[in-house]
């Protein structure tokens, strides 16, 4: 029976979450590095404290944070989209006010915990949940979308803060982001993303051809069958015992170290290639043109094509790209480095919002991806320090790149020969272990 009233009006449409979701990932641009990065600077200077401590205090958020994004994604699960984000961007925003206010390196410390758990990593998971479990079909295209206009977002946060900071002043530009935060993802929560609820998985939706089940203009199938039962929910304990859930996991975690450690050293790692300190700047433009379209073209892929061989692509182009840094001089040889780099990082993440309810559905989506962003965040922690320890120990970046290559080389097999999981229901029925 069709729904009538509210039940009709409560169900948003699939631009509405779209867009709303990526304004959400756009504003946890004040939680991500390069939106803490602008104000680095003003801290050491008006605070009186070490690089390296503001460094260290930055490292300890960024960790501190990481443990608490299981427990978000499990809230999400439990509470739905909108109860959760209400109360993230309500935190996230009082913790940019202590960031404002803060006066010590204990304060400062704290500060970076919150910012980095509800802004890089609370913002971005229910950011990437909601249209996953609001939607079913073109779900990794959607997720593509979202990701690259969230990320273009992101990437203006810097470029602004430093000219609110020049004018206001680091305190007062803190308080500038926190007041953004709740007058625009607080009615997000509550208008924005209103409905937003779990759609059930059919099992013919993933094992039909491609555009097979709709050719009509109407919407019915041209060969009406009955529909299947939904599929049976993943337990969590069930999911975690698989091989492609960690190898997903790991490859995300992995790409998130690697981008982390090349982007924070640049400047110092294309230095030795011969590029200036503005050229080697200015390779951060194609690194992000590329990872727009690569978050797009990965996505749509993740639609048709087997997620592990996607993922498998981008920690080989990961690895291709390292391996070739030796190789790069300025001009053209830079450039396809950058555009290398920005697409692998970006294809990464977009093949994990969609593998995951590709594989486990959406049941237990916002756990599984409080997992996945929580082991993603601390990586983006030791990132630099590892290339920092390797560069002192050989006196060149070279061995610790190609050194991170290997890593991504590693990944990449694993990846591959990852077995796809077995599904509650298959195995009742004693189907046996699918292809990988």
């Amino acid at each position: 029976m069709r729904p009538t009233g509210s039940l009709a009006r409560a169900a948003p449409s699939p631009a509405r979450v779209v867009v709303a979701s990526a304004l959400v990932l756009a504003l946890s641009g004040p939680g991500q590095t390069a939106g803490v990065s602008v104000f680095v600077d003003h801290v050491i200077a008006d605070l009186d404290i070490s690089r390296s401590a503001v460094s260290l205090a930055y490292m300890v958020g960024t960790l501190s944070g990481a443990l608490a994004l299981p427990w978000l994604g499990r809230a999400v699960d439990r509470f739905g989209v909108q109860r959760v984000l209400a109360a993230v961007a309500l935190g996230f925003g009082g913790f940019l006010v202590l960031l404002a206010c803060v006066q010590g390196l204990v304060g400062l410390t704290a500060g970076f915990v919150g910012v980095r758990a509800l802004g890089q990593g609370g913002m971005s998971l229910i950011a990437s949940t909601a249209v996953a479990i609001s939607v079913t079909r073109n779900r990794g295209a959607l997720l593509g979308l979202t990701t690259s206009a969230g990320s273009a977002g992101i990437s203006l946060f810097p470029l602004i803060a430093e000219q609110v900071v020049s004018v206001l002043g680091w305190r007062y530009t803190f308080a500038a982001e926190a007041l953004l935060i709740w007058v625009v993802v607080l009615p997000l929560a509550f208008w924005g993303l209103r409905g937003v609820t779990r759609v059930p998985e059919r099992t013919e939706e993933a094992e039909a051809p491609d555009g097979a089940e709709e050719t009509q203009r109407g919407g019915k199938p041209a060969h009406a069958e009955p529909a299947a039962p939904p599929e049976p929910e993943w337990p969590l304990r069930a999911i975690v015992r698989t091989s492609v859930f960690w190898a997903l996991a790991g490859a995300v975690a992995c790409s998130g170290l690697v981008s982390t450690a090349v982007f924070f050293h640049q400047i110092a790692v294309l230095g030795e290639q011969g590029l200036t300190p503005t050229q080697a700047a200015a390779n951060f433009l194609p690194q992000t043109v590329a990872g727009l379209g690569s978050a797009l073209l990965f996505g749509s892929a993740a639609d048709r094509l087997s997620p592990k061989m996607l993922m498998c692509a981008a920690m080989a182009m990961h690895a291709l790209a390292l391996t070739l840094l030796p190789l790069v001089s300025p001009g053209l040889g830079a450039v396809l480095y950058g555009v290398a780099l920005g697409a692998a990082a970006s294809g990464a993440r977009a093949v994990e919002n969609a593998a995951l309810p590709f594989y486990f559905g959406t049941a237990n989506l916002g756990s599984l991806r409080g997992v996945t962003q929580s082991v993603a965040v601390a990586s983006t922690a030791v990132g630099p320090i590892l290339l920092s320890l390797a560069h002192g120990w050989a006196g060149s970046y070279r061995p610790g790149i190609l050194g991170l290559a290997l890593l991504c080389a590693l990944m990449a097999v694993a990846v591959c020969f990852a077995r796809r999981p077995v599904s509650p229901r298959q195995r009742a029925s004693g189907a046996g272990h699918p292809p990988p």
